[in-house]
């Protein structure tokens, strides 16, 4: 995937077919959050910044992590979610309920990684928020937006598979990672009205 045109990309999305599809969008979207985080931190280097180096050094290098480990999860999202359509296709009985059931908790893990990752591009955003070069503090609230996007996303790819998984452990500690999705947006939403606060004055 990650030397795929974009256009083929949108493309393979398009189509009739399981992957990539929503849960691989939500790794993309916090792959872009964690590059538009990065490029604001960037922005935000030399004599001017002296004082923050050390807060953006560390944030140029967590979202290059954050960026990287996104892109990773698309992937093994889409490779997920075809090892559900795979097990689906086995002949009925306890061995394909059995399989479903792992593949659904296989298919559950890269969301529900997205949305650690998305938390932490957010709690970056507030840390940037106040330090940031102004010439790209729209670009923290639109990183922001797509971390929120990963979040929401990547939650609803999570649930989707929590009725087939058997393990009662497994889905009680999906939920539970789950569980912070909505304090994690009104976070991301902070951060927007902050930036267009700033940016009507």
């Amino acid at each position: 995937m990650r030397d795929t045109r974009i256009v083929d990309f949108l493309a393979e999305l398009a189509d009739r077919a399981p992957a990539p599809g929503g849960g691989a969008t939500a790794a993309l979207h916090a792959a872009q959050a964690a590059a538009l985080l990065g490029m604001v931190a960037r922005y935000t280097t030399g004599e001017k910044y002296a004082s923050h180096a050390e807060t953006v050094v560390a944030a140029i290098a967590e979202t290059d992590t954050l960026r990287a480990r996104s892109l990773r999860l698309a992937e093994e999202d889409a490779a997920a979610f075809t090892a559900v359509t795979d097990a689906y296709r086995l002949p009925k009985g306890e061995e394909r309920s059995a399989a479903i059931a792992r593949a659904l908790a296989g298919a559950a893990e890269p969301p529900a990684r997205v949305v650690e990752a998305a938390k932490r591009v957010i709690e970056l955003c507030e840390v940037l928020l106040p330090i940031s070069n102004r010439n790209v503090v729209t670009d923290v609230a639109a990183a922001a937006e797509a971390a929120r996007a990963a979040l929401t996303t990547a939650r609803v790819n999570v649930e989707v598979n929590l009725s087939g998984i058997k393990d009662e452990r497994v889905r009680e500690q999906l939920n539970h990672r789950v569980s912070g999705v909505d304090a994690a947006v009104a976070r991301a939403d902070w951060v927007t009205a902050e930036v267009r606060e700033e940016i009507k004055s």
